[in-house]
């Protein structure tokens, strides 16, 4: 009996025990969210302290919080830093400038451990929560705490933003991660650890990424643009989401541009040709070799070097394929027979299942069109591109021009004409929401259309403010008259 009455009592101890830790996790947690808030950082990061040894798993708030807590003083080091820096240049007596450089040295050291603490915060999360921690987003972030701070050797920071492309690519999302781990691949290739054949797939790979994350946003902005284009009024939701995605297509665009820096001469013609003649005798019955680099020559338009044929006829020998029906047209593009280099893109777009590729052979096909003048063909081709990559911008300028281009071929009246120019607009406008690279030329386009577009002294005097011209070219649809 006696030891019936122990067990029960040490079970109420026990229980009472946990509630009471329970209780004392959620009051520390509280305490450390609002003290980490309001920037009380000594606080925050004392009772941070006691959540990770006592309660770890007690909330993900704990990791996410301590995530920006680490991430705010961190940069309240480096502003100091800098100011420290700021100093240094304008100190004139050498014992003060050797003070503030000791100074810096203590700031630098107090940075890094901030954030090797704000990494194992990081693996922390992953260890305790990892169904609500993607290891595509916190490995890339590891890797970039990694980097900012110069934490570990290139390998040790290359290998966490390896892992989250190959373990969770889908939420290796991050624009700035995705340029280091590029900018990492690169400095493996300079060292011998990584082949010149391997960085070109990998280009081939996250530019791909990165244009996938482009037609995202570009959807996003589509129905929205052309809503403005009706002359209707977005919702505050409605602008915020154009906004938003504008923000996310200029940092695509200075994400790609910067891996294209990157990569610099080393795909030049002249480094390309060279390094693959080296090759190919060795390579020529390698289907991955042969199709990198007939895929590199191909985008530095390499096409007329003899070598282009020979890659071209080897990997078409091995794999007839879409890619190799696309380089097939180009070899005939340069031999001047359209006819032929038409029926090769055709078949190289019908081949094809990937989105972005078939966007580039619709692309290249509307271009023969457009260059014969046979400008709704080449509209079909540029929308049929647009359909598969709704970012390429450039489609809808080359439209634009077209349009433009045909302002005295559609209209029976000298404002009918003009009036063709909002339309050209609006396409070039397009063009400037969704490619953020053309932002500035699609926008200086637009308004250059809109100037030759009639005025509103032409609109009042002719009446036709809120009406609708038709088209009946090739141009076909409407234009809907601003209203005064």
């Amino acid at each position: 009996m006696k030891t019936k009455f122990l067990i029960v009592f040490a079970v109420s101890f026990l229980s009472f025990t946990s509630m009471y830790s329970q209780a004392n996790c959620k009051k520390e947690l509280s305490l450390f969210n609002d003290s980490a808030k309001a920037g009380i950082f000594e606080d925050a990061l004392t009772r941070y302290k006691t959540l990770i040894e006592e309660c770890p798993k007690e909330s993900i708030i704990i990791y996410k919080r301590a995530n920006k807590m680490f991430d705010d003083m961190v940069e309240d080091l480096s502003e100091e830093i800098e100011n420290i820096e700021k100093s240094i240049e304008k100190a004139t007596d050498e014992a003060k400038k050797k003070k503030l450089e000791s100074e810096k040295i203590v700031l630098e050291n107090k940075k890094k451990e901030l954030a090797k603490m704000e990494i194992d915060n990081l693996k922390l999360r992953l260890e305790n929560f990892p169904d609500e921690s993607p290891k595509g987003k916190i490995f890339n972030d590891i890797g970039k705490v990694m980097y900012e701070n110069r934490i570990g050797s290139v390998d040790d920071m290359f290998k966490y933003f390896d892992d989250a492309w190959n373990q969770d690519p889908d939420n290796f999302k991050d624009p700035k991660g995705l340029y280091i781990y590029f900018l990492l691949y690169d400095k493996l290739e300079d060292a011998g650890k990584k082949s010149i054949n391997d960085l070109f797939v990998k280009y081939d790979e996250i530019i791909a990424q990165v244009e996938r994350m482009e037609n995202d946003q570009a959807l996003v902005a589509k129905p929205l643009v052309k809503k403005q284009e009706n002359q209707e009024k977005l919702t505050s939701k409605e602008a915020r989401k154009l906004k938003n995605s504008g923000i996310y297509l200029r940092n695509y665009a200075l994400i790609k541009k910067g891996i294209n820096n990157v990569l610099g001469q080393k795909a030049d013609c002249d480094n390309l040709i060279p390094m693959y003649d080296k090759d190919f005798e060795e390579k020529k019955t390698d289907k991955e070799w042969l199709r990198v680099a007939a895929s590199k020559m191909s985008g530095k338009d390499c096409t007329s070097d003899p070598l282009f044929f020979k890659l071209v006829e080897a990997l078409h020998e091995l794999e007839p394929s879409a890619r190799t029906a696309f380089y097939l047209g180009r070899l005939a593009a340069e031999n001047n027979d359209t006819n032929k280099a038409l029926e090769y893109y055709k078949n190289a777009a019908e081949l094809e299942e990937d989105p972005l590729d078939k966007a580039k052979d619709y692309f290249t096909i509307a271009e023969v069109y457009k260059k014969r003048g046979a400008f709704s063909s080449a509209r079909k081709y540029y929308q049929l591109a647009l359909d598969n990559k709704p970012s390429m911008g450039i489609a809808y300028l080359r439209i634009a021009a077209m349009i433009a281009g045909s302002a005295n071929d559609c209209g029976d009246t000298t404002f009918n004409k003009r009036a063709i120019y909002w339309k050209a607009a609006n396409y070039a406008r397009r063009a400037a929401s969704v490619d953020a690279s053309l932002k500035k030329n699609a926008t200086e386009t637009a308004d250059s259309y809109q100037q030759r577009a009639p005025s509103k002294s032409d609109i009042f005097q002719e009446g036709m403010q809120g009406k609708t011209v038709s088209f009946s070219c090739w141009v076909g649809g409407s234009v809907k008259v601003p209203n005064l």
